[in-house]
């Protein structure tokens, strides 16, 4: 493998030309008319212009055009496409993720369930499969009891869900997954599964090469999210025991083994209060949050997906694979949480990184953030020697990023990293719902406060006080939740 084509943008873009460049191989990056400018576009060897991201023949004849012999998707897009997979190695080039075989076998809910079953995996109760009308569902999920979860088969990223507590709301809801599934993912086959709560979501991180080994790298509590869309991922879980962790990783390794499962996947479970999981899914692709696992176990999942790809064995051994500390990852979004957490477009004026964690983005100062795409900005990874320390971490990082230009999240992290169920380790999955579905971010400060503020940090007033430095307490940055995105 001797150049990649990264089939991807922001910041998993960049990331991937990082691992690119430490491994020795060349990288390209594309680039469709709104991202010329991105981050992305200037991280990689080189650069080619496209117009989608979701053109798979345009991306594979991108690739033949600059002489790259391998694709990697990232996430999202066509990272989960079995057709994408199996165009790229039709065409002679090596697909840096699961082979297309494996992806139609797991890659959407229903298939995935069946092999989970045959494979021994507990699952939750539902149905899936055979009759897809509406009269056939409506029976199914009077059995099952309300109540039911509607899901589309082959959607991802929190579509195509809907909870249905009482059966008056089900045609409604029924009506409105099949339309979201056959817009954004055109298939339209849906499934039902017992809604179960409270649960905490927990999936596990695996990895397998072609000579037959699979590991399971532990796992990552994603329980905190907002309308399906997790927000905050950690490591490890607070809430299930050594036994339950070891036995989880028994099974996604299994399931994997099952489905003939080749690079980077995760499997999803829900855990109940008692302690018992069950299966949901299998992301068959990095997940946005491999660098939670990457900081506990010290393994650059990248590194090893290059490795896999290029039909190494897997360096390490199950036995080999230690966790320490504790990592919690946040992600940072430019969206508006006084407008129901609305996207928000437009260009970031100022942008400065908190010291002492790990940041992966894809904007720097001057940046635009266009409104075609998903709005994220960064990941911001802490960690410590235990959960108390990762969390404070993470809080101080949170007050010390500065992002102008664009309204974002980082308040809102910021207070549900500070709330006493998260703090407690009680998070489960309607934790948001349950405690944030009035929240408003904090108002800005008077304008008599910021005059004086402004005043207090005139230099010449502490012409006395000695060169400033980080720890300077009268340093307007040390101030940061007094300033608003604007």
């Amino acid at each position: 493998m001797k150049k990649v084509l990264i089939a991807n943008r922001g910041e998993i873009a960049c990331r991937v030309a990082r691992a690119c460049r430490e491994a020795g191989i060349a990288s390209v990056a594309v680039a469709t008319p709104p991202d010329v400018e991105a981050l992305h576009a200037f991280a990689a060897d080189e650069t080619l212009s496209i117009q989608s991201y979701l053109d798979g023949a345009e991306l594979i004849a991108a690739a033949k055009k600059c002489g790259a012999d391998a694709i990697h998707p990232g996430y999202g897009f066509l990272s989960e496409s079995h057709l994408f997979a199996d165009a790229v190695a039709a065409a002679g080039l090596t697909w840096i993720g699961p082979p297309g075989a494996a992806i139609r076998k797991i890659g959407d809910k229903m298939s995935g369930k069946d092999v989970a079953e045959a494979a021994g995996v507990p699952t939750v109760p539902g149905c899936s499969g055979g009759d897809q009308s509406d009269s056939h569902l409506k029976a199914e999920a009077i059995k099952i009891g309300f109540p039911v979860l509607v899901k589309a088969s082959g959607a991802g990223g929190g579509k195509g869900m809907r909870v249905v507590e009482r059966e008056a709301d089900l045609e409604d809801a029924i009506g409105a997954c099949r339309r979201e599934a056959a817009g954004g993912f055109k298939d339209d086959r849906l499934l039902l599964e017992k809604y179960l709560r409270p649960v905490r979501h927990v999936e596990i991180q695996v990895i397998a090469d072609t000579h037959g080994n699979v590991l399971h790298l532990g796992e990552r509590d994603c329980s905190v999210q907002r309308r399906h869309q997790k927000v905050v991922e950690e490591s490890p879980s607070p809430a299930i025991s050594p036994e339950t962790r070891a036995a989880m990783g028994r099974a996604a390794a299994a399931l994997m083994k099952a489905a003939g499962y080749v690079n980077a996947g995760t499997c999803e479970f829900i855990v109940d209060a008692a302690g018992k999981y069950y299966f949901l899914e299998v992301n068959a692709r990095l997940q946005v949050e491999h660098p939670v696992t990457e900081t506990v176990t010290g393994l650059d999942l990248v590194r090893l997906q290059l490795d896999v790809a290029a039909g190494r064995p897997l360096p390490i051994r199950q036995e080999d694979v230690t966790f320490r500390g504790h990592a919690i990852e946040v992600r940072i979004y430019a969206e508006d949480p006084e407008r129901d957490f609305m996207p928000s477009a437009g260009r970031i004026l100022e942008y400065e990184e908190p010291r002492g964690v790990r940041i992966d983005t894809g904007v720097r100062p001057g940046s635009a953030v266009p409104p075609d795409y998903d709005p994220m900005l960064a990941k911001l990874i802490a960690s410590g020697r235990n959960r108390a320390e990762a969390i404070a971490a993470a809080r101080r990082a949170l007050r010390e990023y500065a992002i102008l230009g664009v309204c974002t999240n980082i308040a809102y992290l910021d207070a549900i990293l500070g709330h006493p169920e998260f703090a407690a380790g009680r998070a489960t999955t309607d934790f948001l719902a349950k405690h944030f579905q009035a929240w408003k971010p904090p108002s800005p400060p008077p304008p008599s406060e910021v005059l004086a503020a402004v005043a207090a940090s005139d230099p010449t007033s502490r012409a006395a006080a000695g060169p400033s430095s980080d720890r300077d307490p009268h340093s307007p940055w040390r101030a940061r939740d007094a300033w608003r995105n604007l």
